[in-house]
């Protein structure tokens, strides 16, 4: 196991630079709300309903929008992570928006065919491939964005361009001062977190030592529910190890009950609570009642307070002290944070 104050290894399991990736998100997120802002977006009035295509990286950026624009869209927003699209995604009241890292993901590629079928306005995401080829041959708006790296890299793409396009659509006011505010709180809960800062004084480095050798389910709830996603995704990808999520109020509802057996197994599960004060209070109170009933269980917990004044800077701090934490329990690990070769090999076996 790598000593995680030793920072000067870390490019020995780190050759793509991930680190770097997860340094600059702040200026990625600055930089994907002025692109968008520059992309051109007419003659969509009279949206009823949107509906977000994308997997995997892509797809996490409409969560963590939707999350935070719960309280103020007027319109239905619904994530799909799957091929084609419900029945009622039809009619030009519907705005599909089909987002695609690479523009060749087979299912939101099958969305882009459904939704132009189904007469839906639709507007693309992506950096090129197949997605851009369909937008341009059905004369549908087209946004391209320059990133190099991996879709989950990019999740301040994922997240900005759509922001941006439902301003455009006057679905949200413009919003500037508070993506301007959240880009400042990354940047300010980084002076503590960074790969630079010791271990006895960096919260994210403590939190992967503890879920080293431990099974981690991250739970969230109302601003935090896909962030807690977020965190898991993560872990899978970045530190290849084992993560659940659960989300609160649900979780009291079931999941709460199921820390009785195997009773072997009990210690090596650690769940990491993840807060917000914009949460509802109730859901507040319940994220520190559950946490005892599993510490009662001789589960280990944490809990993570999401740092900033506004939903949009908690939403942005806890999402940046994830990536963290999954890039240091990489590390101590000692696996590469970037292949994900059992995704590559599956998407191959797929095409075959």
């Amino acid at each position: 196991m790598i000593n995680l104050d030793e920072s000067n290894r870390f490019q020995n399991f780190d050759p793509s630079n991930m680190l770097h990736h997860i340094d600059t998100l702040p200026d990625q997120l600055e930089q994907a709300w002025v692109t968008g802002g520059a992309q051109p977006l007419e003659g969509m009035r009279g949206i009823e309903r949107v509906l977000v295509a994308g997997m995997g990286g892509s797809a996490i950026g409409a969560d963590l929008l939707a999350a935070y624009l719960n309280d103020r869209l007027p319109v239905p927003i619904t994530v799909h992570r799957d091929y084609d699209l419900p029945g009622w995604a039809r009619g030009p009241e519907t705005l599909v928006i089909t987002s695609s890292h690479s523009g060749n993901t087979e299912e939101t590629l099958s969305a882009f065919d459904r939704a132009v079928s189904n007469g839906c306005r639709v507007l693309a995401i992506a950096t090129g491939g197949m997605l851009a080829e369909k937008a341009r041959e059905a004369g549908v708006p087209l946004w391209i964005f320059e990133h190099k790296g991996q879709p989950r890299a990019a999740v301040g793409y994922s997240f900005a361009l759509l922001l941006a396009a439902l301003v455009k659509l006057g679905l949200v006011e413009n919003v500037s001062g508070e993506v301007k505010a959240a880009v400042n709180a990354m940047r300010q809960q980084q002076e503590t977190i960074k790969a630079d800062v010791p271990l006895a004084k960096n919260p994210a480095k403590r939190l992967a030592g503890q879920m080293m050798g431990r099974i981690v389910t991250v739970v969230g709830s109302d601003l935090m529910a896909p962030v807690a996603r977020r965190w898991k995704t993560q872990i899978n990808e970045i530190s290849k190890a084992v993560a659940n999520f659960e989300v609160l109020p649900e979780a009291d509802h079931n999941t709460l009950a199921g820390v009785l057996f195997p009773e072997d197994l009990l210690a090596k599960n650690m769940v990491i609570f993840l807060q917000a004060a914009s949460d509802h209070r109730r859901n507040n109170l319940r994220s520190n009642l559950t946490r005892e009933g599993f510490m009662l269980q001789g589960i280990t917990t944490d809990v993570y307070h999401a740092k900033g004044a506004t939903a949009l800077e908690q939403l942005w701090t806890a999402v940046h002290f994830g990536d963290y934490v999954s890039y240091y329990l990489a590390m101590a690990y000692e696996t590469d944070p970037t292949p994900v070769e059992a995704i590559e090999n599956l998407k191959k076996a797929m095409r075959r």
